[in-house]
């Protein structure tokens, strides 16, 4: 397994993830989308979702080693009473499954988005995808159900599991959620078993 140095990616690494994600895009069902965003679209996903919610990515080797994966956590639907909800999306450089990045990666969404009072997790993996559905199972994801013949691409109709995992119990009422700029410092150490800060250029490295 691999070292990795896990870093709340900015906008002016677009490039560097458009380039693990494009060929996901043109070439896999992983994504439904058919046509890879700019690099300026991409940036400003990375602006928009990583104003509230954790958007990570993973340097091999340290802080300034290259990206070789990344992951986020987005609203899973729209109306007020899902904002307990967030969709967990990662993608790795094609090649680098099983060295321990998409491990790092959930592990670290996972422990913001609890501190973060999120309250329920969802993953979808379109089918057949071994290693995504290790991973979910990793982290105690359980299917919740099958869309079949959910989305056409690249010649053909594609099945799409939606798996999902408790983050409380819940019998309990939820508490208000907050943005990932509204952490407190140790406490975000605490849930990555590291050193954090919540400005500047953040870093995990492990």
């Amino acid at each position: 397994m691999s070292s990795f140095c896990l870093v709340f990616a900015v906008p002016d690494d677009a490039p560097a993830l458009l380039n693990i994600y494009a060929p996901y895009v043109r070439t896999t069902a992983v994504s439904f989308e058919c046509e890879p965003p700019t690099e300026r679209e991409f940036a400003g996903r990375i602006a928009s979702i990583g104003a509230f919610y954790p958007y990570l990515a993973a340097r091999e080797g340290g802080r300034n080693g290259a990206i070789v994966g990344y992951a986020y956590a987005s609203r899973a639907q729209e109306r007020a009473a899902y904002r307990w909800n967030a969709e967990l999306s990662v993608y790795l450089e094609q090649g680098r499954g099983g060295r321990g990045a998409g491990t790092a990666l959930y592990r670290a969404l996972l422990g913001l988005l609890a501190l973060q009072n999120i309250r329920n997790v969802y993953g979808t993996v379109t089918l057949p995808n071994a290693a995504s559905l290790r991973l979910h199972e990793k982290f105690g994801f359980r299917p919740v159900g099958v869309f079949p013949h959910a989305g056409y691409k690249l010649g053909r109709w594609h099945d799409v599991l939606h798996l999902e995992k408790a983050l409380g119990d819940p019998a309990e009422p939820p508490v208000p959620v907050r943005g990932i700029r509204e952490l407190e410092p140790v406490a975000v150490a605490a849930a990555l078993n590291g050193e954090a800060g919540l400005s500047g250029r953040r870093e995990f490295c492990f």
